[in-house]
């Protein structure tokens, strides 16, 4: 009806038990965002299970209690409002006052081209070289200003960890932040880097400075594209390392011309149960496991994290045993194959997967491991 308002989602989580949030409340008023946050937390306060560590998580309780969960909630928001004067209403006036930390940066002043010409000399740089008109289809969003763009700079790049960068690097990037967009920079959940404030009509020119620093690969949404957490080289929790599987799969698609003619795809690799990597929610998971003081994979197909592209979200599918670090590229390589060869109209892999169902893709997964027992 207008109005504004969230969708409330509670007990979600990943780990060792991967559950998707439950829904609360359709719609809420956002003056009472705080007030329902306030009774949430009391009823998981009121009923957490504090004998158990591994069990003292608040989507541990939600599933286990359903509907009294719930219900709980309700009647402590309604004391809250009622009984308690609703103490963390947020007025309109505290609303403006934290608003105005949020506003446009001041843009360089300038006179810009008109829209017509910018269009017109991106589409001729984009005729020159493919590469660009690669960068512009994946890397560029659009922007509430039309003479603005969102752009995305990849770091993810052969010899380097899905999104690490040097202390050169970090420079480079302030660097172009402070030429292309007004000084800021935003760092994604896909490990890459936004520049949210690009005029149109600098576009090639930043392309060419993001192309001369290593920024400028046109993956983003792609395979190579993926999410991986540090895993054992770096993390004294972890059970297997997670760079060598992400920079093995990385060098095996190096081709911008298959990783097109695969498509949109979201891969996530971590190196423990506790899935910093967010495995779960990707297309294909790569979860490191111990297996006999040895690093072992476990590969989940099927994983949303609830995106436009994947559909509503859920938690993926285990494919069978573990396989080896050796055993991964070609795992991935076969289940990729037989999406490539049942796929129908060009749609994406997660469509062909949840189509089809996931027995072609099992059963491509652990022939992969026999091949390279025999090779072996």
């Amino acid at each position: 009806a207008g109005e504004i308002g969230f969708r409330v989602q509670v007990g979600g989580g990943m780990g060792r038990t991967p559950i998707v949030g439950t829904v609360l409340r359709e719609f809420l008023p956002w003056q009472q965002i705080m007030n329902y946050l306030e009774a949430v937390i009391r009823v998981y306060n009121r009923y957490g299970r504090r004998d158990n560590i591994y069990k003292a998580r608040i989507k541990i309780l939600v599933k286990a209690e359903g509907q009294r969960y719930i219900d709980d909630v309700d009647a402590e928001y309604k004391q809250i409002l009622e009984h308690d004067g609703a103490p963390h209403t947020i007025t309109q006036e505290e609303f403006d006052r934290v608003a105005a930390s949020f506003v446009p940066p001041e843009l360089a002043t300038r006179v810009l081209q008109s829209a017509e010409k910018t269009d017109a000399e991106l589409r001729a740089h984009a005729a020159e070289d493919v590469q660009f008109a690669r960068w512009l289809a994946r890397n560029v969003a659009p922007h509430k200003n039309p003479a603005l763009r969102a752009v995305t700079l990849s770091f993810k790049r052969l010899k380097q960890a899905p999104g690490d960068a040097s202390a050169d690097q970090l420079d480079t990037l302030a660097q172009l932040a402070d030429r292309f967009s007004a000084g800021e920079a935003r760092v994604t959940h896909d490990q890459n880097v936004v520049l949210p404030w690009v005029h149109a009509e600098d576009l090639h020119a930043l392309w060419l400075a993001a192309r001369a620093a290593g920024f400028a690969s046109a993956n983003v949404h792609l395979l190579t594209d993926m999410i991986a957490c540090p895993g054992g080289d770096f993390c004294a929790l972890a059970n297997a390392r997670s760079i060598p599987i992400a920079e093995a799969i990385t060098e095996r698609y190096q081709d911008l011309d298959e990783l097109d003619d695969i498509g949109e795809i979201d891969l996530h690799i971590s190196g423990c149960i506790n899935s910093c990597g967010h495995h779960h929610s990707g297309h294909i998971g790569i979860l490191g496991v111990d297996k006999d003081g040895k690093e072992w994979y476990q590969v989940t197909l099927g994983g949303s994290d609830g995106s436009a592209l994947s559909g509503a979200p859920q938690a993926g599918k285990v494919v069978g045993p573990s396989f080896s670090a050796a055993e991964v590229p070609g795992v991935i390589e076969a289940v990729l194959t037989t999406y490539r060869d049942t796929r129908e109209n060009g749609e994406n892999f997660i469509d062909t997967l949840r189509r089809v169902g996931p027995d072609p893709f099992k059963a491509a997964a652990n022939g992969a491991r026999f091949k390279v027992e025999e090779a072996a």
